[in-house]
Parts: structure tokens; sequence; C-alpha cells
């Protein structure tokens, strides 16, 4: 897969919240963004998957125009923001229900990817009795259960302990080794550092700076958290 992002603007109400944005990522790498809150992260994330669309330039996904040609990117996995979830069903009842409307995957996958997450597939408790933590570990399975081609993944480890944290790493190395284009933000830079091939720097909607791994200690000077 292949992502181009040609001069693209975003304007809200009047005020740009993402401004001149050109970039280009692959499959089988995984580009960190970062920056303060109401940087463009979340919004430039939002453009990509196509859930609303730039009021300037184009996005283009394997040489399709997003919006044009395509309304959604073929196969992806989002988890933006707060990821809503049915009260009363469990997590294995929700992911169950997501995936029924492809039919791509089977309950056993469902199953391993609860694992892999940290959470137990076969346990009944419904999800407004679930912990912010296990909230978090379910909204990343949704996005990675059916091994999609693009894997967005807004603040995964928010709420999460030490040991979410590492989980985390380990599934989104997965997913690079697996050979999908991978898209995280996050608060903490040298999570950032530790598992991104490229880091963009975005401030008041624009990219400040494009680092790749040998200059990730550049962002240490850049960013302000």
């Amino acid at each position: 897969m292949k992502i181009e992002i040609k001069d693209v603007s975003k304007t809200i109400r009047r005020q740009p919240v993402i401004d001149s944005v050109c970039v280009t990522m692959e499959s089988g790498k995984i580009y960190g963004f970062q920056g303060i809150n109401g940087s463009g992260k979340t919004m430039l994330m939002r453009l990509i998957c196509g859930l609303i669309h730039p009021t300037e330039g184009e996005i283009l996904i394997d040489e399709k125009i997003l919006g044009k040609n395509m309304t959604f990117p073929d196969s992806v996995g989002l988890f933006l923001e707060s990821p809503a979830f049915l009260d009363g069903y469990s997590g294995f009842q929700n992911l169950k229900m997501l995936a029924s409307i492809q039919n791509k995957i089977s309950d056993e996958d469902i199953s391993s990817t609860l694992s892999a997450v940290g959470l137990d597939p076969s346990d009944r408790k419904k999800y407004r009795k679930y912990s912010l933590g296990m909230k978090q570990r379910l909204g990343i399975a949704a996005a990675i259960m059916e091994r999609p081609k693009l894997v967005i993944l807004d603040e995964p480890t928010n709420s999460l302990d030490t040991d979410g944290v590492q989980l985390v790493k380990r599934i989104l190395t997965i997913q690079r080794q697996r050979g999908a284009l991978v898209i995280i933000s996050c608060h903490d830079l040298s999570i950032l550092q530790e598992l991104s091939d490229e880091i963009l720097l975005l401030e008041a909607g624009r990219i400040k700076a494009h680092l790749c791994a040998p200059d990730f200690m550049l962002a240490e000077k850049e960013v302000v958290i």
C-alpha cells in the first residue's frame, strides 16, 4: 500500500486545522505522529481514513483518489479517540458483531486477537463494566483483528499500565512485520522513537519536521510535549 498526501489542507468553521501537508507513506513501516494537543494529529488521521475530506489537495491510496475513486481505504483498521461499543455486550460479542459486516475472520481469529491484546475471550463481563485499560485493549483488538493493510491507532497506550504498553509495542511490531502500513500518535516521544521508522512532528496543522530513524534525536529538540 502507498499513501500520497498531496498539498492537503482542511478548514473547519473558517479555521485551518491542516495546512498544506505533503507526505508519502508505504507498507511495512510505522509512521509516528507527534505534537501537542490541537497540532492536527487526529485530524490528519481522519483525513487518511476518509472520515472527512480535504478542503484543498488530494489523498491517493494506491493511486486512487480518496473521496473520488474510493470512499474509504479498501483495508483499514482504525482506533481513533474513544471507540464506541455496545455496553450490554461482552468484548467477544462486540468484536463478533463488527466482524460479521465483512465475514473475513472466524470466531477463533477473534479469540486469538483478544488474547493478543491481553483480554480473556471467554470473559462474559459486559463492556459497561470494563476498566479504561480494558476498553483501550478492546479498541486495539477491533482495529487489528481483520489484519488490515492500513492500521491507524490514535494514542493506543493511553490508560495502559507498563505491561499494557509493552504489549502494544509487540502488537505494532507484528503489524509492521506482516507488511501493514501503521500510523500511530503518542504523547510519549520515547515510544515513537523506539517503534517508528519515520516520525512526523506536527504543529498548528503543518508538518514541522519529518524525521527518519537515524535523526530521531532531533525530535527532542523540535517538539515540546
